[in-house]
């Protein structure tokens, strides 16, 4: 996959924050928490992730098809077939 070094660094960004949503996420639990806001950073993690998946996802199949790449789009369709 031959991705622009902004498109990386964004990608790269997106999880970074994921990754700091879920510290917190944990530090919430630790502390015990209110149930409901919990739920509520759970899901907040959960759509930041989805949607950076979206996104990486999107790209890759961009560039599968202007490539004509036929081999890796059946990989990529396999692999978010078995979610």
């Amino acid at each position: 996959m031959v991705e622009s070094k902004s498109s990386v660094n964004d990608v790269i960004l997106r999880l970074k924050k994921v990754g700091g949503q879920v510290e917190g996420l944990i530090r919430m639990i630790e502390r015990e928490e209110e149930c409901t806001q919990i739920i509520t950073q759970f899901q907040a993690v959960k759509a930041a992730l989805d949607n950076t998946f979206s996104l990486v996802l999107h790209r890759n199949l961009k560039e599968c098809v202007s490539l004509d790449d036929s081999k890796s789009m059946e990989k990529i369709l396999k692999l978010i077939s078995k979610q």
